[in-house]
């Protein structure tokens, strides 16, 4: 049985909130809205209504709605997608989050000293999501847009968020992904948790190696600052130079938002 040698939250940050009620039709259009992803940005209402669990009719009123608000517009035939009237929320949320702005300035040195793309991954629902990245000036670079998310379990990011989980919310999230992926996911959560770092290769992009570590966060949700690039050009050596750099410089992003808070 895993459990964290040090936990990342103190479970705040990733019990759900109660339900509001007398909600359920607005709760239902936001959950519409939030179904689109990076790795679903269009869909039909069909497939819309089968994820939030409304009939067709009910979710055909749910997109007009969001069409009479210019946030979803019809694509080829049949299929919606987000419009660009979204783009505000997200660099809003960006520039609300003060984990960003506050580990900035050690991401943009832990890119400059290794070399590589760096970036702060978070924690939320099945998803690690990217809050932010700094590429490297070399112009073979890996490129991960903020906003744009893997699942749990899945890459050196989200097999670290998923590790970090509280014990019994980490097991609930595990199981499905080792029906899909096996039981090597539970080897590799168990090393990520005891070493605090996890690293894949090729496991998202073709190519690419990464590696993950911890940002201690206490009262947060989870946060991983994590790097990627071209596996070919980073040597093993180079490899455990990043695992240990990067430590390093989580180990100085928590002590910046410690000073913060106090």
């Amino acid at each position: 049985m895993m459990t964290p040698a040090v936990s990342a939250v103190d479970g705040s940050a990733t019990t759900a909130p109660r339900r509001t009620p007398g909600a359920s039709s607005s709760r239902k259009v936001l959950q519409l809205l939030l179904a689109f992803s990076e790795r679903r940005w269009e869909a039909s209402v069909a497939e819309l209504a089968a994820t939030i669990g409304t009939p067709v009719a009910t979710t055909y009123r749910y997109v007009a709605l969001l069409k009479e608000l210019q946030l979803l517009e019809e694509g080829r035939a049949g299929h919606y997608h987000l419009t660009s009237q979204v783009m505000p929320l997200a660099r809003a949320a960006q520039l609300a989050n003060d984990l960003v702005r506050l580990a900035k300035p050690a991401m943009e040195e832990a890119a400059r000293e290794l070399g590589e793309t760096v970036m702060l991954f978070q924690q939320f629902g099945d998803a690690a999501v990217c809050a932010d990245r700094v590429e490297c000036d070399r112009a073979m670079r890996f490129t991960f847009e903020p906003g744009h998310s893997v699942p749990l379990g899945v890459g050196a990011s989200g097999k670290m968020l998923l590790a970090l989980l509280p014990e019994i919310e980490r097991d609930r999230r595990l199981a499905p992904i080792v029906e899909q992926r096996g039981t090597i996911v539970r080897d590799e959560l168990k090393h990520a948790l005891e070493n605090r770092f996890s690293v894949s290769s090729g496991e998202i992009d073709e190519g690419v190696w990464a590696c993950s570590v911890p940002v201690p966060t206490y009262g947060r949700r989870p946060t991983v600052l994590s790097l990627a690039g071209p596996a070919a050009r980073i040597t093993d050596e180079a490899r455990r130079t990043a695992i240990t750099t990067l430590q390093g410089y989580a180990t100085r992003i928590q002590r910046t938002i410690s000073s913060y808070s106090l």
